[in-house]
């Protein structure tokens, strides 16, 4: 099984501690392109105008300043990096021992600045969305859909794809192929706030309870004692399953 996840906005950090490695982080297939989105990011950022081009508030400036250091900053697990609703839903650190081996396999964050990286996986936070289009590379989500092509599709193997990322950082990458067949994007009726806290809800519980379905016909009675579940079959080829989820 694949569970990918958004990162999120909020980012944790530490003041002491070992600068990211390259060379040990999931996928290496993705260094190189890492590397030239950390550097980008770093040009753009000490720009007069660098909250204008990542999108977001001139307010956030010590958190646009993290992107000047990414490659002194202390790292940290992205299990700790990443932070908010989702995140505190699925409350990584409260996994008991299985339950955590299984989120160190399924896991998948979604990343604009590392493309995609493990719980485990030490990073530096930054602030970056995929919505950006960075100078010198363009619009994020399109340098990294080729490279993440094959690395998530390994990762997928004969497993299914339970996709609870937002729109924004789903055009990364989408299964294609006999994969598509086992993609099942996890929709939550209602606000985003609370979209965000199911999805998290979801992910621990599949992590949890340990089943690794390949139908995703399946994937209802797994989650069945803890959800509301409804789900709907793709609408064309290459489209994905859709499982409208809701906490009880």
């Amino acid at each position: 099984m694949l569970i990918l996840l958004p990162p999120s906005e909020s980012k944790t950090g530490r003041t002491r501690g070992n600068a990211v490695d390259h060379e040990r982080l999931s996928f290496p297939a993705l260094t190189d392109t890492r590397k030239a989105v950390a550097e980008a990011l770093a040009e753009v950022s000490g720009r007069p105008d660098a909250a204008a081009a990542l999108g977001v508030s001139p307010n956030l400036t010590e958190e646009i300043a993290r992107n000047l250091v990414l490659h002194t900053a202390p790292a940290l697990p992205a299990s700790r990096v990443y932070s908010g609703v989702l995140y505190d839903a699925l409350s990584y650190a409260t996994l008991d021992p299985a339950a955590r081996r299984r989120a160190n396999r399924w896991l998948v964050v979604v990343s604009a600045l590392y493309g995609a990286v493990r719980p485990t996986d030490s990073v530096a936070p930054y602030r970056l969305s995929m919505a950006v289009n960075l100078p010198g590379l363009g619009p994020l989500a399109s340098v990294w859909k080729p490279e993440l092509a094959g690395p998530l599709t390994e990762a997928a193997g004969r497993g299914l794809v339970v996709d609870c990322r937002s729109s924004t950082y789903a055009a990364a990458w989408t299964p294609t192929g006999a994969l598509a067949e086992r993609w099942v994007q996890v929709k939550v009726p209602g606000a985003t706030h609370m979209a965000k806290h199911t999805r998290g809800l979801v992910a621990r519980a599949l992590c949890e309870e340990g089943a690794d379905p390949r139908r995703v016909t399946a994937l209802p009675d797994v989650l069945a004692d803890r959800f509301e579940v409804q789900l709907q079959e793709p609408t064309g080829s290459g489209r994905p399953w859709v499982l409208e989820t809701t906490a009880r």
